[in-house]
């Protein structure tokens, strides 16, 4: 059972990472991914000040069954965990950080453009004669 839920906190990381990532693109998902993004935002940031910056209740929850499956020295980052195992490689937690809060910026920002300049731009294209 524990290796069942371990596989679906995974499958819940990746869809939750991948949505951050390309939601932006489909018109009818935009306003999802900017609730996404805000809610990991204030996961990292906000619960961050109490429990780490970075804080994930999925990496947390799914750190706790990797934990009771045996692994230990786990990494505090989900794609840091993937990076290494993906590759077989032990990559520097501070490169893997700043790719992840790279990708995160660039996703905040495509958010907020997409969801408050963009439709803008559009309605005043259609308004003009």
């Amino acid at each position: 059972m524990l290796k069942l839920l371990d596989i679906f906190l995974t499958l819940v990381h990746v869809a939750i990472i991948g949505f951050n990532l390309f939601a932006w693109i489909w018109p009818k998902l935009r306003r999802a991914h900017l609730i996404t993004v805000a809610a990991t935002g204030a996961s990292w940031f906000l619960l961050g000040i109490w429990f780490g910056m970075g804080y994930c209740p999925v990496t947390d929850w799914q750190w706790q069954v990797k934990e009771k499956l045996g692994e230990r020295n786990l990494p505090n980052s989900f794609v840091k965990y993937m990076a290494d195992k993906l590759t077989g490689r032990d990559f520097d937690p501070s490169f893997i950080d700043g790719i992840t809060v790279g990708a995160f910026a660039a996703a905040v920002i495509l958010a907020i453009y997409f969801n408050f300049f963009h439709r803008r731009a559009q309605k005043s294209r259609r308004m003009q004669p």
